[in-house]
């Protein structure tokens, strides 16, 4: 039998899942009539050959503990994805698994870094990166990304390295391609960053888990685009985001240099985290294996949702701005034309529009302004909650 999950159009209620998405507005402080189109996850039912990957282990119905250290059939699925979609022969000695990737940041910082240590990011980022360091008593240091005119976004090199030097950073979290803006880094733009990063000893952390969602440009594995990148790089992946899989904790942590992992594995085994579920490891696996159909339709369905979403902005919200999205399926819109203030355009947003968004102003001050709009969802949705902000803003 082949692909069942293939349409996209279809609106399926999540409410009364225990859905983080849509079952939580008014505990988080919303309105209970809310759209929501903030958390990184689709409106879509996944590949049917992982539906049928859960039931069968399902219908086993004894769920033991899994093996952690040893992965069997899984790595050959992982790494098989990661040949045929990215050209990246990854090793089997490399990969860690962790429940999640802000899991994986976690234990990083706490393997590389000691307390009072700074970890740079550039904002504005997914907000995670910045909360994880500071609740591990480390001081956050941004290298804010630069905007130009049309507002795409660029990186400052200079700074990059000023704050390195003067705040001895020991790690950078790199968020490639780059949530919220939507840019895909240039083989040479990654370069700059290690060469900088290898000159004063700074390790990585190259978070890559919207690699799968490329529509301009192609994605460029950062301890890929030189040799020496790999004795300083943790790279993170996951089924996640690509197969719509984030409730089952399942994400891919590769690390080359064996002094780098020994150190990772040390700090993950401090958590006391061992067995990994055997569900998301069963999904993930039939993910990797068959999920190639479904992946092709449902990349084809969002970038026409964010090519509509550009058309829709520039023919009826003339205040507001789009940057470019090349890559991630999440939107980065700058309302900061409207002359109204940050916390009035989010009071729009949520009360006269009735949207769930994630406001800029959580990605750092560089956000102050944006609406981050997730476009995962079918066409029609996302059309009633863009008409929805211009009869919000058109007075």
């Amino acid at each position: 039998m082949g692909e069942r999950n293939l349409d996209f159009d279809k609106v399926i209620n999540r409410k009364n899942t225990k859905c983080l998405k849509y079952d939580f507005a008014v505990k988080r402080g919303y309105p209970e009539d809310v759209l929501p189109l903030w958390v990184a996850d689709m409106d879509f039912k996944t590949s049917s050959y992982v539906e049928d990957a859960i039931k069968k282990a399902a219908e086993h119905n004894i769920y033991g503990y899994t093996n952690t250290r040893h992965n069997d059939g899984f790595f050959e699925a992982v790494a098989g994805w990661m040949k045929r979609r990215h050209a990246w022969n990854v090793e089997e000695e490399w990969l860690v698994k962790t429940p999640g990737v802000c899991f994986a940041i976690a234990t990083a910082i706490r393997a590389l870094t000691e307390k009072g240590d700074a970890v740079i990011i550039q904002q504005p980022v997914y907000y995670p990166f910045a909360n994880i360091i500071k609740q591990n008593d480390r001081r956050m240091v941004s290298s804010d990304l630069i905007k130009d005119d049309d507002g795409n976004y660029g990186i400052d090199l200079e700074d990059f390295e000023k704050k390195i030097i003067d705040n001895k950073v020991r790690l950078f979290i790199l968020c490639n391609p780059h949530n919220p803006t939507g840019r895909v880094w240039s083989r040479e733009e990654l370069k700059a960053l290690g060469s900088i990063c290898l000159k004063h000893n700074v390790r990585v952390f190259s978070d890559e888990i919207h690699f799968d969602f490329i529509w301009k440009g192609e994605h460029n594995i950062f301890q890929e685009t030189e040799e020496a990148f790999k004795e300083i790089t943790i790279t993170a992946t996951a089924p996640s985001k690509t197969f719509n899989l984030a409730g089952l904790q399942q994400s891919n942590i590769f690390i080359p240099d064996p002094v780098l992992r020994k150190r990772f594995i040390r700090a993950l085994d401090a958590t006391g985290y061992d067995e990994p579920g055997i569900i998301g490891i069963v999904a993930a696996e039939a993910a990797y294996t068959e999920g190639d159909e479904w992946y092709e339709k449902v990349t084809e369905y969002i970038r026409g949702n964010i090519e509509f979403t550009h058309e829709f902005v520039n023919d009826n919200l003339s205040c507001v701005k789009m940057s470019e999205t090349q890559g991630t399926y999440l939107v980065w819109l700058d309302f900061n034309g409207t002359g109204l203030k940050p916390e009035e355009i989010d009071d729009i947003i949520i009360n006269k529009a009735k949207l769930w968004l994630d406001s800029g102003r959580i990605f750092g001050n560089p956000g102050a302004g944006f609406e981050r709009i997730n476009v995962a969802c079918p066409k029609s949705v996302l059309h009633t909650a863009l008409e929805r902000i211009k009869r919000s803003f058109e007075t």
